[in-house]
């Protein structure tokens, strides 16, 4: 017995490792078959990483995986991507390996994993899904034959576009088998399918992510090419369907015949149509009424034509209650029809006649008509009614991003052409009726506060809406508007419609920050934040086209009142523009143009100013722009008139990036006085002991200022000090590191005694005349200055003018003399010869006595500009 066993298990490892190792024999010949079979039947890019063969998994059948399969178009669709899955397997007699490449191999069954499938029609009619070769024969082409028992198709998806009508089909979540044999003449097909089916047509979502699953006995006619549903039941997401009838392909086409209807009456029905993230669990909903289903889909699919539909929804005094809910929805009547009696798709239509519903008193009806869905769809629809928005989540499980409330009434008739509102034939979208909202209160995170909407009125006009009455508060601000919107309507329905308006808009308060919300500025203000995570930039909307003339008593942002605010606003192509903008601010008067475009992923402004009698102090402590260009400002008091051009990019929270900007900026100062306890002007007073700056005249004085790459350039400007001319000019950049000379040109007469010890002997009035340069050469931060003086160039060009004087001055006297020599001489050359030499003699100033000259100069003007004579602070 022990001998059996151990013959046994020896025989078992023996067949379980020949199981394992054959397949290694036969990869070679399955790769040639599979590359074979790609080249003769398939007319794209075909790339996979690897064929496996195994005895084991489908024992006693063969198993081959094909794994990562890619397909590629070529051309019209060039490298587009039709066909991807992770695995395609087969099964089949282990005999079909013995075969020969050019023999046919018999199928037996197919599982496809993680298959995409795109297909895809052109708005030429070309389509990138007919990419099997043409036989040359009628004879089935070598490779492989189908006798299929049973198929799967698991976690798959399928994409369908057609450009040329704008149609999208998006199934996913695919999974689909079936089991049965096509070998016969006469045979079933017993499938299961499950997906979920999104559908869009002209940007209208008809279907949304609808589960749909479906189990369906087919029978299969072969030799017909006959397909009849025998029993079968399916589900659009939890709403029961049964199906009866056939499709039968034919050489031009299809020929359909099914029927349809849902097997309950139940207005439970109509809530399981919905998908379940909307309508939640609706086992225990309370439900009165019936709700029916029926359609009839029957005739010939062709190039021309597509079957007849008769399709009828229908509900009748139904209601129901969610139980945790406070409200009931009731006195629902649904009564729609689609159909198409001619079989040419441009007869299709939607016929809405009922679809009414009260909450609490509120009754809100409705109706509709869709025609030439499929072509340039025509509506008509007609809405009267009330609906109090808080009672929406009391009476259905709808989540809302913000709460709402408020009574919305509206009684409008609309009719219009898609094509009219895509092209803004404003002349072929009608429209006429009334509606109004009171009490709107709407709460947002993006806000600080509730936004209260008190009334709107608008009156809808056959090409425009008139919004007759806006009166609006949130926080401390109250906004009161009138005006008119064009194609609101369109701007509805279509994504493709910009939304143009004209308003007015007053207001006694506005705050900006009432528009804004707590977490918004502390991320705002926060650099971990910003470092944190990228935020993308503030985008103005794309589809506003609208003109705002405002007026505000009083606009209120950070620390600013900005007082009697008149001006317009454009906003259109991603840009906004204001226009004529006046303020009273810092007790004088503002004029702002400007435009802010958001079309480039980096945001950019420009801007003009017009300041009119600031005050100096206010506005450079309050605006910190101005702060960066004139720090210096700062230590300023008095009036300014000024103008301003700037231009620049903004950050994602659209403030100005500084490094960015560029400009310039005329100021004109008006009556200014100074403050001393600046710690710059401190500094100045300190290395230039000659100057009170109390005595400082800078009225009138005028800036000249540009600025570009972060740094603020100053122009050459003048002003005085008694007799004393002073011309500034340099720059600094905007995180305030200076660098600025300052050239105080000081007249002779103040450089005391010993001075005038030294240009005593000369008498000249040339020497008031004098002027000393003297370079005040400012650096470090405006905060921090840090104050040099040259005294070398004063003490070289007091120098070269005392010498320059002495020598005209000795010049002028050796003339003299020869004059007075030639008057009592009878002109020998002898000794006109002899006295100009000697006047050469005289003329000439000894080293010795310059160098004098020098340093006089030197303790003198070390002692002006040092305070304190210290003979280390005489010259840096």
């Amino acid at each position: 017995m022990k001998k059996a066993l151990k013959i046994t298990g020896i025989t078992l490892l023996i067949i379980i490792a020949l199981l394992a190792a054959i397949p290694f024999v036969f990869q070679s010949q399955i790769k040639g078959i599979v590359k074979n079979f790609i080249n003769e039947n398939v007319n794209a890019k075909v790339e996979f990483s690897d064929v496996s063969l195994s005895f084991i998994r489908s024992f006693p059948q063969a198993h081959v995986t094909v794994s990562d399969l890619n397909i590629t178009n070529f051309e019209p669709f060039k490298d587009e991507t039709f066909l991807t899955a992770k695995h395609i397997a087969f099964t089949m007699s282990v005999k079909e390996l013995f075969k020969s490449a050019d023999e046919p191999i018999i199928v037996n069954s197919i599982t496809i994993d993680e298959a995409l499938v795109t297909l895809k029609t052109d708005s030429f009619g070309n389509v990138n899904y007919d990419i099997a070769k043409a036989s040359e024969t009628e004879v089935e082409s070598d490779g492989f034959s189908f006798d299929i028992d049973d198929y799967s198709i698991n976690n798959s998806a399928l994409t369908y576009l057609d450009l040329g009508t704008n149609m999208k089909l998006y199934i996913s979540e695919l999974n689909h088998s079936g089991s049965g044999t096509f070998s016969g003449d006469k045979s079933e097909l017993d499938t299961e399918t499950e997906a979920n089916v999104s559908f869009e047509m002209d940007s209208t979502n008809y279907l949304k992510n609808t589960h749909i699953k479906l189990d369906a006995l087919i029978g299969m006619d072969l030799e017909n090419s006959k397909y009849t549903f025998k029993d079968n039941t399916g589900y659009i997401n939890k709403l029961p369907i049964e199906f009866k009838g056939f499709v039968q392909l034919l050489e031009e086409g299809q020929d359909v015949d099914i029927t349809f209807e849902n097997p309950e009456s139940s207005f439970k029905n109509f809530l399981a149509v919905i998908p379940e993230a909307y309508s939640k669990n609706i086992e225990n909903v309370e439900t009165t009424g019936d709700f029916k289903v029926k359609g009839i889909i029957k005739g010939k699919v062709t190039e021309e034509t597509i079957p007849t539909l008769d399709i009828s929804i229908v509900s009748n005094n139904a209601s129901f209650k969610y139980p945790d809910l406070p409200k009931r929805v009731e006195n629902i009547v649904i009564n729609t029809e689609i159909k198409n009696e001619t079989g040419f798709t441009k007869d299709t239509y939607v016929d809405i006649k009922t679809l009414n519903f009260k909450i609490d008193n509120d009754v809100f009806n409705s109706s509709a008509t869709i025609k030439n869905i499929t072509g340039n769809m025509l509506v008509n629809a007609n809405v009267d009614g009330v609906l109090n928005l808080g009672n929406i989540t009391k009476a259905y499980p709808v989540t809302l991003e913000n709460e709402l409330s408020g009574i919305l009434k509206a009684k409008v008739n609309t009719s219009f052409d898609m094509n009219a509102i895509e092209t803004n034939a404003y002349d072929r979208i009608k429209a006429s009726g009334n509606a109004n909202i009171t009490d709107f209160i709407f709460t947002s995170d993006a806000m600080n506060h509730p936004f209260h909407i008190s009334k709107a009125d608008m009156t809808f006009n056959p090409s425009t809406v008139t919004l007759n009455t806006f009166n609006a508060k949130t926080g401390k601000s109250d906004i009161a508007a009138n005006g008119t919107i064009t194609n609101l309507i369109g701007f509805m329905l279509s994504k493709k419609v910009d939304l143009k308006g004209n308003f007015n808009v007053n207001s006694n308060t506005f705050a900006l920050n009432d528009f804004m919300s707590d977490d918004t500025e502390a991320s705002t203000n926060s650099s971990e934040n910003k470092s944190a995570s990228k935020k993308e930039a503030v985008k103005i909307p794309a589809f506003l086209d609208c003109t705002v003339n405002a007026t505000a008593a009083n606009v209120l942002y950070d620390n600013l009142n900005l007082k009697n605010v008149k001006g317009t606003l454009t906003i259109k192509d991603q840009q906004a523009t204001i226009q004529n903008l006046t303020t009273d601010l810092f007790d004088g008067k503002l004029a702002l143009s400007g435009n802010v475009n958001t079309q480039t992923d980096l945001p950019t402004f420009s801007m003009n100013l017009n300041a009119s009698a600031f005050d100096i102090a206010q506005s450079f402590n309050g605006l910190e722009l101005l702060q960066n260009i004139a720090p210096i400002a700062k230590a300023l008091q008095g009036k300014l008139n000024s103008t301003i051009n700037l231009s620049g990019s903004l950050s994602d929270e659209m403030t100005p990036n500084m490094n960015s900007i560029k400009g310039n900026v005329l100021a004109e100062l008006l009556s200014p006085k100074i403050d001393k306890a600046s710690p710059l002007i401190s500094k100045l007073d300190g290395a230039l002991s000659f100057v009170d700056f109390d005595k400082l005249n800078l009225n009138n004085l005028k800036a000249n200022l540009d600025f570009s790459d972060g740094k603020v350039n100053v122009k050459p400007m003048n002003l005085a000090y008694q007799d004393i001319g002073i011309e500034i000019a340099g720059s600094h950049s905007f995180d305030n590191v200076m660098s600025y000379d300052a050239v105080f040109n000081v007249p002779a007469k103040y450089l005391g005694g010993e001075v005038n010890q030294l240009i005593g002997r000369i008498n000249d009035n040339e020497v008031n005349k004098i002027t000393i340069p003297v370079t005040a050469n400012i650096g470090g931060t405006f905060t921090n200055p840090q104050v040099k003086t040259d005294l070398t160039s004063g003490v070289t060009n007091l120098t070269k003018q005392l010498v320059e004087i002495e020598k005209q001055k000795l010049l002028n006297q050796g003339k003299d003399k020869i004059k007075d020599l030639l008057g009592g001489l009878t002109g020998t050359n002898s000794g006109t010869t002899t006295q100009t030499d000697t006047t050469k003699t005289n003329t000439t100033t000894s080293p010795t006595k310059t160098d004098d000259v020098k340093e006089g100069v030197k303790n003198v003007l070390g002692g002006l500009l040092g305070g304190k004579k210290k003979k280390k602070d005489s010259v840096n």
